[in-house]
């Protein structure tokens, strides 16, 4: 029989920790915006061009993304108004994201075998899976699948950086035969998922963002538009984990089939999709690099 422990010392419920994040304003205003914005179908390009000219590091961040190898450009793009013109305000959007989260993981920390690291390496990984999973199934909205998949841990940063004393428990109680959740809500008294979702209310991200990253391991609890989104989340999610690529350092995703029934995949279908995300990732290196 297992021993059942938990993690009791100045323990946080999770509307405190809730309040300790919102306290410190974790993501930087303009990319809150950003997102607002960009999700907001009234929105131009010139309304997106000029919240981010507020901030010029961001934009020349994902200037330099815009020019590097992924997107092949024959001539060099210079300026917000081209780039937003060349890959639309969604596009644009998720890069803005890329470059405001990935700020999260600078401080690297090591817990067993999770680290920040490897954890910012799983989340854009899932997204760019998640967005090849959409694109197959000719989904208009895939740029929102690579939203979804990027953003679908972040409550594992948040438990890392705001509760990191019971995060750390939670890392090395680690155990195959249980999944992360269960381990989490058994110590800590929620999960990553609760956490997420949470925070995105508060950061007043899109309904369909916030679904992705509430059911994300469970995509059948998800109703309404955003099903099938979660559900390109939740597949690739377990791809890359199933490649190597994990969110703590082990396997522990169960396998997905609502999921992979509401996008109708077939084995062969995850087969490829597994080994092309190999070629995708790899061209993609500058967004891990944001």
């Amino acid at each position: 029989m297992s021993i059942v422990r938990t993690y009791t010392p100045g323990r946080l419920t999770l509307e405190q920790l809730i309040r300790r994040i919102d306290d410190i304003s974790t993501l930087p205003q303009v990319a809150l915006r950003v997102m607002q914005v960009a999700s907001d179908p009234n929105s131009s390009a010139a309304d997106l061009k000029e919240v981010m000219e507020c901030d010029a590091a961001l934009s020349a961040r994902v200037l330099r993304c815009v020019n590097s190898s992924a997107y092949a450009l024959r001539t060099k793009i210079t300026n917000l108004q081209q780039a937003i013109a060349y890959l639309g305000l969604k596009q644009i959007r998720n890069l803005a994201m890329t470059a405001s989260v990935s700020e999260l993981f600078k401080k690297e920390e090591q817990i067993g075998g999770y680290s920040r690291t490897g954890l910012w390496r799983h989340l854009v990984s899932v997204g760019i899976c998640a967005r090849m999973i959409a694109m197959r199934r000719k989904m208009a909205s895939f740029e929102d699948a690579f939203l979804g998949g990027l953003l679908h841990d972040i409550g594992i940063i948040l438990e890392d950086q705001y509760a990191h004393q019971g995060f750390q428990q939670v890392i090395q109680e680690l155990r195959s035969e249980e999944i992360l959740l269960e381990t989490e809500r058994r110590i800590l008294g929620f999960d990553h998922t609760a956490v997420g979702e949470k925070v995105a209310e508060g950061w007043k991200f899109p309904e369909e963002l916030r679904q992705m990253i509430r059911w994300h391991h469970q995509t059948a609890a998800c109703k309404g538009e955003a099903a099938l989104l979660t559900a390109c989340v939740e597949t690739a999610n377990v791809i890359c984990t199933l490649k190597g690529i994990t969110a703590v350092g082990m396997n522990l995703v169960r396998f997905c089939p609502a999921a992979i029934a509401a996008l109708q995949l077939s084995r062969e279908d995850i087969a490829v999709l597994a080994e092309d995300l190999d070629r995708e990732v790899e061209k993609s290196t500058s967004l891990f690099q944001l």
